[in-house]
């Protein structure tokens, strides 16, 4: 059976420092030489990717001077109008230089809270100019590896502090683009501040300007916590902040692995992309942004295992889409749906015009025999997840 081919039109894009990754890690050296962004352009359109992303410090050297900038700008922008990609995120490097060791705008050091502020706010300009709709905020450093050195009521002062000033920034410019915060639980930092989407909603409410804000969720962030990434994405779009998304793969509670999509734990990658394309059950909000890749290839590969990588990741979100299509039109599985109660639970709880308090004065709701009956109902969750798991393995 042929494969599926990726087109622009799946509006798949990839982190500069995806297919970039030269291959260092903790413990070796690189086994990669670097890449140049504009080969990366190049090849990802070949691929047929949609989109490029990257932090500042990705396409322009830390520390680089003007001249220097204009010249990888000068190569840069022309190979995006030859091949059409787009750039339809930007984020900023607060992690890599030592000036972040303890974070950038939770840092315990005032002038290195500024600094950060000032670098954050240079790139907001840059990604607006770029064309990008979406600022991500992944805070890796803002975090402690021991309890008593951050005051963390500060910390999340001066956190809440630095994401109003980017908000701000942005609106005062007019610049046509939202934040998505990134959580993740651990690594670099022993803990980081905002390690799971629930903590980053609840953050948001807190923003003077969180109107835009909101999260890019990443699969193996939330899988590193031992969380359900389904349910983070669902949870986002329920609250309308599912600004953006990172996919790939994660096998448990571990490092951050940065597995190809689906690589990880598959049959979550099913109902993953089941969500993402077909929506909720039910009805409600849907996620209309950008299937993008925030992967790493293996340390295993040579220059060709990069693109093979690359590729491999669309091919198995497309799969994936495919073997939902089937799932969502299968009669049986509609038929399991309904055994199920599924789209019982969006019929509210109470009847309309009643009020909790008559619910309370509801004897033939509240008793002992109503609970009986209801308690030796089955739900069929077991044949409804089987039957995922046959379209999901293309046996159906």
């Amino acid at each position: 059976m042929p494969l599926p081919t990726p087109t622009p039109a799946d509006r798949f894009s990839f982190g500069l420092w995806t297919v970039g990754w030269a291959a260092r890690d903790q413990f070796g050296d690189a086994s990669r030489p670097p890449l140049d962004p504009v080969e990366a352009v190049h090849r990802l359109a070949e691929l047929g990717a949609w989109g490029i992303t990257f932090h500042d410090d990705d396409l322009i050297p830390f520390g680089a001077t003007d001249s220097e900038r204009e010249d990888i700008l000068a190569r840069f922008i022309p190979a995006l109008r030859e091949t059409g990609l787009v750039v339809p995120m930007v984020t900023t490097n607060t992690f890599s230089h030592p000036v972040f060791k303890d974070g950038g705008l939770t840092s315990n050091r005032r002038d290195v809270r500024r600094f950060t502020l000032a670098k954050l706010l240079r790139n907001v300009d840059f990604a607006a100019a770029l064309g990008a709709r979406t600022f991500v905020m992944w805070g890796g450093r803002e975090g402690a590896e021991y309890d008593g050195v951050k005051d963390v009521n500060a910390a999340l002062d001066r956190y809440r502090e630095g994401i109003d000033a980017v908000a701000q920034y942005v609106k005062e410019q007019g610049h046509d683009l939202r934040i998505a915060i990134e959580p993740k639980p651990n690594e670099p930092r022993g803990d980081i501040l905002l390690p799971t989407v629930g903590h980053a909603l609840a953050f948001i409410e807190r923003l003077e300007h969180g109107d835009i804000v909101g999260v890019n969720p990443e699969v193996g962030h939330e899988q590193m916590a031992g969380l359900n990434y389904t349910s983070g994405i669902a949870q986002a779009l329920w609250a309308d902040k599912l600004f953006h998304i990172d996919l790939n793969g994660q096998r448990s509670i571990k490092y951050d692995q940065d597995l190809c999509f689906g690589h990880g734990d598959l049959l979550s990658a099913f109902f993953t992309v089941d969500l993402l394309e077909h929506g909720f059950v039910g009805g409600g909000p849907r996620y209309d942004g950008p299937r993008h890749f925030d992967y790493k290839p293996s340390r295993t590969e040579d220059a060709d295992g990069v693109w093979a990588s690359a590729a491999a990741n669309m091919t198995t979100y497309l799969l994936l889409k495919e073997r939902t299509t089937a799932y969502r039109n299968d009669p049986e599985v509609q038929e399991a749906i309904e055994a199920s109660r599924v789209r019982e639970l969006s019929q509210p709880t109470l009847g309309p015009g009643e009020t909790p308090a008559q619910l309370t004065h509801a004897t033939d709701v509240f008793s002992a025999a109503a609970a009986d009956r209801e308690a030796e109902a089955g739900y069929h969750f077991v044949r409804l997840n089987q039957l995922a798991v046959e379209h999901a393995l293309g046996a159906r």
